[in-house]
């Protein structure tokens, strides 16, 4: 009869003999796990007090991880409104040395974007999900004896959320302003300030150049936006003038003559930008390559547009987030190795207590492996036990931030702070828990017991019996 867990061996005259291998059995993995968890409900408030710090350890990882993940998302998202699912083609003056060739001897320069280009974009590219065709141009706008030289800005609606724009009273362009080409006009923060120190601007009458318009709404202030590397332009947004793009054709026209200090200059400009909304953030590069191998052969004789394709902003928001994951994650991880360090204390100080067990144990032939089995086992337990309950705790992350928020919000914060930026994006971000991130935490928490209890087992197993027996 053979023996579980015995191979069986062909000798050279046909007999067979039994190879024992040492192994674990099932059954003594159960008895030991069963031994570990009867030692350590002998001291049930010391056991569970030390499983609490593997157990926040746990829950401060996902916590933190789920914090950092939702926290990534509304800066993506922040980003991502900023412009980097755009492409902006703007028309560019071209070189006097290529105008003078092209117009020998013309008064009048003319360059940049069509409307028929526009209207070329718009309608073949299918991954353009908004086009929005802009047309500006420097002008004194007059008020009284009040007066700013602002930029004046053709546009459509969409005007409005491509640039993260806000209406602080009154409205924005109308699609109904565009068709009718009505003479309204939109003020940008300063440009109101400017005109109207004292008095509300709405239903008022300005003066664009030897035009006029009634303003029917003031938009907030918005900080100007930097350039970044080679992407935008900085662009100052509190100096404008916004009115229907329809109205800037009939009433302005596409030439636009400066007259200063007896020099005169004349340019004939139908568009000064179009900018691309793509539909995400992945299409952006192979759509601008087919927007460019689209508009340089209309314009190759003039080189008179540029194409920006906002690449800083892609890279930045593709690494946000494992910024956020490795800084978060990093700073939650410390909770977990002073778990494991509470661990490890703790089961030393049970060796030292069962010292007299120990010698009995070897006494009556245990092996020093089996020693090393029953005290890592008890610090895997218990170091598991702690990781489960952490789970758990980390699963119910969002709601507790919920009501975290609503604490904040409504007793911490005064009200200027809530309707700051920071304020508005705490009110706004919403943890997400990464599937990723509970494996990941209950993983560490066990090799967090395997290392910290180690040492404590060594030392168990490398007691001599003799002196062990003495111990008191």
């Amino acid at each position: 009869m053979v023996r579980p867990g015995a191979l069986l061996l062909a000798k050279s005259d046909g007999t067979r003999h039994a190879l024992s291998i040492p192994t674990m059995s099932f059954t003594r993995l159960v008895r030991t796990i069963r031994l570990a968890l009867k030692s350590l409900m002998l001291h049930k408030l010391r056991s569970g007090l030390t499983m609490l710090g593997i157990v926040f350890g746990v829950f401060s990882v996902i916590a933190m991880l789920a914090i950092g993940e939702g926290a990534s998302r509304q800066a993506q998202k922040q980003v991502l409104e900023l412009g980097a699912t755009n492409i902006i083609i703007r028309s560019v003056k071209p070189p006097q040395e290529v105008a003078a060739t092209v117009t020998p001897g013309a008064f009048v320069l003319r360059y940049g974007l069509k409307r028929s280009d526009f209207k070329l974009l718009s309608e073949t590219i299918p991954t353009v999900v908004k086009a929005i065709p802009i047309r500006e141009v420097t002008q004194e706008v007059r008020y009284r004896h009040r007066s700013i030289n602002a930029r004046l800005v053709g546009c459509t609606s969409d005007y409005l959320t491509v640039n993260h724009l806000q209406v602080a009273r009154g409205r924005f362009i109308s699609d109904s302003d565009q068709q009718k080409n009505e003479n309204v006009a939109v003020l940008a923060h300063e440009t109101a300030l400017t005109l109207f120190p004292y008095e509300d601007p709405l239903g008022k009458v300005i003066r664009v150049g030897p035009r006029f318009f009634t303003v029917v709404g003031v938009m907030r202030e918005r900080t100007a936006s930097a350039g970044i590397g080679g992407s935008l332009a900085a662009q100052d947004f509190n100096k404008d003038v916004y009115i229907p793009l329809k109205t800037f054709q009939v009433r302005i026209g596409d030439l636009v003559i400066q007259r200063a200090s007896g020099s005169f200059s004349a340019e004939d400009v139908e568009l000064n930008q179009i900018t691309l909304q793509i539909r995400d953030a992945k299409s952006v590069i192979p759509t601008a390559e087919v927007v460019r191998e689209t508009l340089e052969p209309l314009h190759q004789q003039k080189k008179d547009i540029a194409i920006v394709v906002p690449l800083e902003l892609l890279r930045q928001a593709a690494q946000i987030r494992n910024i956020f994951n490795i800084v978060l994650g990093s700073i939650a991880a410390i909770s977990l190795i002073v778990g494991g360090i509470g661990i490890m204390n703790i089961m030393l100080a049970t060796v030292t207590e069962r010292t007299r067990e120990i010698g009995i144990r070897r006494a009556l032939g245990a092996r020093q492996r089996d020693i090393v089995e029953q005290f890592l086992i008890e610090t895997v337990v218990l170091a598991g036990c702690g990781g489960l309950i952490g789970v758990l705790l980390g699963l119910a992350t969002p709601k507790s931030f919920l009501l975290i928020r609503w604490f904040v919000t409504a007793f911490v914060l005064d009200p200027e702070t809530a309707a700051s930026d920071i304020g508005r994006m705490f009110s706004q971000m919403e943890p997400v828990v990464a599937a990723w991130s509970l494996p990941l935490a209950f993983g560490i928490s066990v090799g967090i017991g395997v290392i910290f209890g180690l040492y404590p087992a060594r030392k168990a197993a490398r007691l001599d019996p003799i002196e062990a027996l003495r111990h008191e």
